[in-house]
């Protein structure tokens, strides 16, 4: 994917997460939760556009989030 595509999309997660009130820790902790391997460091990193994203991640962080998939791809 496109570097700056993905910094793009982590920066719309971050913003998302922060504005729902979340840490890294909580998103980590409630995909750890719903099955996905991740720590708070590989959350960080997907904020920064330094690591993809998987799409069973996308479609738990939307849930997480509460969000529609336009808010977390908005370019």
């Amino acid at each position: 994917m496109n570097n700056i595509v993905e910094k793009k999309i982590g920066n719309n997660i971050r913003r998302l997460r922060e504005a729902a009130g979340f840490t890294q820790d909580y998103v980590a902790g409630h995909l750890q939760l719903m099955g996905c391997d991740i720590t708070r460091s590989a959350v960080a990193k997907i904020e920064v556009g330094q690591r993809h994203l998987y799409p069973d991640e996308i479609i738990l962080l939307r849930k997480i989030l509460d969000v529609e998939y336009d808010e977390i791809f908005k370019l």
